[in-house]
């Protein structure tokens, strides 16, 4: 079949390119909106394509922050990295970044000593704040010095990775195989990120739309060369690529200087004309179109850095102060869309482009929804987010998450819903017989999903958002932060749970490693299939996302669905850290779980250990050590507990033949004359 709509490879970025080149020598809403009565309409579909849909993954986020981030390229320059020496080419911010708020006069006047990550960042300087940027509980991260993940496929990429390229090529391919058959590609930058890199680091000036034209170029160039995957220009166009045996590619821009401070419109009309199908008209920051909703404090030390303004109405940042925003007294941003912004998703509409919600303030969605409703509810959608009902409370604070309010609206639209793949504590739904007994792996995972499913009843794909400086879906199994997001006690009692409860490991990296990479997204489907999870919607999301873009290109006459069958209810009561933990035995202050650790396994008390023997060099746990045999029964039944050299560690029964001192050292159970017989 002769390919069609094929990109020119040799691009009008051309003459761009190589003049770049030669200049770089050198409250929440109180009241949800009534529920209009009007009829959803009814149309005839076309035969559905299969697949799941991943609808925002930065394939090219390599040469996002002026390139200066990522380790390892789409390409396959997967080569082991340099552990983020001092001032090394990745992972790391500048030694020094204190003078970043002299920009603003009032910046003595902000106290960060309340702000850990803050004053870590701004205080102290790039040597603190490299090792602090992307730390979560249970994880080493990988920003920083991090010597001892060096080497490909061993210690990089793993579900914390935030530095290291998880969008490789043969892993999309991989990904395709796996089900995939629809990825939203974001073409991504944010110039504070970049702004705070090591000089040295950076190819080019930081400034958001190069960024973003290079990796549209970037992705122009992987269709020209791709006969497996391929952009879609059109709805119509997705089904053919997708019928055809490939992977339909649909690129969408996420930048908080969308188009930077030129004419908008022609803008618009560029990227259009080069394939872009979708915007986010507001990223991390308030910008000429909306407001964006705050939830990471380094970005309201970079909204501050644009407008020096310090709110006292809430306090986000700190104690009392919120940073850069405009808040209101509940902590939501007062600012909506502008009216270039409403301007904006008028024309995206008129193109038949898709409009995503993602990081809009709350004020700036209703403003969005109103546009919509004024064209007979052109469908907005979100291609990453957290259900706000089910999450943990200090996630849940947060204005991005997205609560049942938004979710009407994008029902009520035709719109869509892509799931973040994180690693986040969630609340327990009930309705589900997935027990929420390893935080942050899929069992969590399961709980949104199921909430959405049947409880929000909103068409979902995946939102995993890998390259995206965040963390992803933990492991239930291993060593590397599996069931991770509760405390340490906590954690090793769930991980014990896997071992005994099941179900079983996948026999892939997911198990040890989590989402690691694009091409481990089916296996988040195999598993959550495993454990029970209804994924039949989640498997079809290829076809909905299609058919939410052939509503925004067809005849609309009014409502989707009148969404009134929205249910909250379900969620468990959160019970807090500090109860559960107490509920936990301690030594030295510290909680632990009984007897979790098998022999070789890393500990801090003797009690921890299934043998009750722990060689950590210290009565309190601060230096651990490994939980060691003292008998066979230790041990598997096809291991011993070692002597001399391998003193305290289980080894595997020896061979006829092989030397041995007594016959519980040989597979026989037989030793004669120093060997097993």
């Amino acid at each position: 079949m002769q390919r069609r709509s094929r990109f020119n490879p040799r691009s009008l970025f051309s003459p761009f390119l190589a003049a770049s080149a030669l200049a770089l020598g050198c409250g929440p809403v109180a009241d949800e909106p009534p529920v209009p009565t009007v009829a959803p309409e009814v149309v005839a579909q076309p035969l559905a394509v299969g697949g799941f849909a991943e609808m925002h993954h930065h394939m090219f986020a390599e040469e996002a922050f002026a390139g200066g981030w990522f380790h390892g390229g789409h390409t396959g320059t997967l080569a082991s990295c340099d552990g983020g020496e001092p001032e090394s080419d990745h992972a790391r911010v500048r030694m020094d970044l204190r003078n970043m708020l002299n920009l603003c006069p009032n910046s003595g006047s902000v106290n960060l000593s309340g702000v850990p990550i803050l004053s870590d960042i701004f205080g102290v300087g790039g040597a603190v704040a490299s090792e602090v940027i992307g730390q979560a509980e249970g994880t080493e991260g990988d920003t920083g010095l991090h010597l001892g993940r060096k080497d490909v496929h061993t210690q990089w990429p793993r579900w914390d990775t935030i530095a290291h390229q998880q969008a490789w090529e043969g892993w999309l391919l991989k990904a395709k195989q796996g089900g995939m058959s629809l990825v939203m590609v974001s073409l991504v930058s944010n110039e504070f990120l970049c702004k705070a890199l090591p000089y040295q680091n950076l190819k080019r000036p930081c400034d958001e739309m190069t960024d973003v034209d290079i990796q549209l170029q970037m992705a122009r160039d992987f269709d020209a060369r791709t006969d497996w995957a391929e952009i879609a220009l059109s709805p119509a166009h997705a089904r053919q690529i997708i019928a055809a045996g490939k992977l339909a590619m649909v690129l969408s821009i996420e930048s908080s200087k969308l188009f930077g401070t030129k004419d908008w419109r022609a803008e618009l009309n560029r990227v259009h004309s080069l394939g872009v199908r979708s915007l986010q008209p507001v990223h991390q920051l308030d910008n000429r179109f909306g407001g964006a909703a705050p939830h990471n404090a380094i970005f309201q030390v970079a909204q501050f850095l644009e407008n020096c303004h310090i709110d006292t109405d809430c306090g986000i940042t700190g104690s009392g102060f919120t940073l850069g925003f405009d808040v209101d007294a509940n902590c939501r941003n007062t600012k909506g869309l502008t009216a270039d912004g409403k301007a904006l998703v008028q024309e995206m509409m008129g193109r038949g482009m898709l409009i995503d919600l993602a990081h809009m303030s709350e004020k700036s969605v209703q403003d969005a929804f109103a546009v919509s409703q004024a064209n007979t509810y052109y469908p907005l959608y979100i291609s990453h987010g957290h259900f706000r009902e089910v999450m943990n409370p200090d996630l849940a604070a947060n204005e991005k998450t997205t609560p049942a309010w938004v979710v009407r609206y994008v029902r009520q639209t035709g719109g869509m819903f892509g799931l973040r793949t994180a690693h986040d504590e969630t609340r327990a739904y009930t309705r589900t017989t997935v027990a929420n007994n390893c935080q942050g792996s899929t069992r969590s995972l399961a709980q949104a999903y199921e909430f959405g499913r049947q409880g929000l009843k909103v068409n979902m794909g995946f939102g995993a958002d890998l390259n995206g400086f965040i963390q992803q879906t933990r492991p239930r199994f291993g060593d590397f932060g599996a069931c991770s997001a509760g405390f340490r006690a906590e954690a090793d009692t769930q991980r014990e749970q896997q071992r005994v409860s099941g179900p079983g490991r996948l026999g892939t990296d997911f198990d040890i490693y989590g989402l690691a990479h694009v091409g481990l997204l089916p296996d988040v489907v195999r598993d959550l299939k495993q454990l029970g999870v209804n994924t039949t919607g989640l498997e079809g999301s290829a076809e909905n996302f299609i058919r939410m873009w052939e509503r925004a290109n067809g005849t609309r006459s009014g409502m989707a669905d009148a969404a009134a069958d929205i249910d909250t209810s379900g969620v468990a009561a959160y019970v807090p850290k500090a109860t559960r933990e107490a509920a936990y035995p301690q030594i030295c202050g510290k909680a632990y779980a009984p007897a979790t650790k098998f022999v070789s396994e890393t500990c801090r008390f003797d009690q921890e250990c299934r043998s009750n023997s722990c060689n950590a060099l210290d009565d309190c746990g601060d230096i651990p050590g490994s939980c060691i045999c003292t008998t066979d029964s230790h041990c598997t039944t096809s291991q011993f507990c070692g002597w001399g050299l391998n003193s305290g560690k289980c080894v595997e029964k020896r061979p006829r033949g092989s030397i041995c001192s007594t016959g519980r050292e040989c597979q026989s159970g037989k030793c004669s004359w120093l060997t097993c017989t």
